[in-house]
């Protein structure tokens, strides 16, 4: 490995490694495949996305942190951003607990980014905004036709 890498974005926190394969995999599965009727709101009865797909997810994200590099990481995130924002538009857009869970991982790590060298923090600023925006909207708005 080149001493010139830098690596510190990789030592931010483990979260996104462990949380966002499963999350993100769901947000794919559902904006792939959107769920059909109007009365259909993502929660916890929300179909777990299928196993290739998190496997997918998974070997993606353990590429980005062997092989990838910070601009590779921030270019991902800001997928993972828009999936999240999208989710947040509304009933029908995408699993919204899966939304929630990898909205509040990748704010975190955005937040997080002010304490490292370089351009990061500044460059995630919209992402900040839309996530605080989006995480917001999914706590507020019940997942489920219940009252819980």
């Amino acid at each position: 490995m080149s001493g010139r890498r830098r690596l510190d974005w990789l030592g931010l926190t483990p979260e996104p490694e462990r949380e966002l394969p499963a999350a993100v995999a769901a947000l794919r599965a559902s904006s792939h495949h959107p769920p059909t009727g109007p009365a259909h709101t993502a929660g916890p009865t929300e179909p777990a996305p299928p196993a290739d797909l998190v496997v997918s997810e998974r070997r993606r994200l353990e590429h980005l942190v062997l092989r990838g590099t910070r601009r590779d990481w921030l270019r991902y995130l800001a997928e993972v951003t828009a999936l999240v924002t999208t989710a947040a538009g509304g009933p029908g857009q995408g699993d919204r607990t899966a939304a929630l869970i990898a909205g509040e991982v990748v704010l975190d790590h955005h937040r997080m980014l002010i304490g490292l060298p370089g351009t990061g923090y500044a460059r995630t600023a919209a992402d900040r905004t839309a996530l605080e925006s989006a995480v917001r909207t999914l706590r507020a708005t019940p997942r489920t036709g219940s009252s819980r």
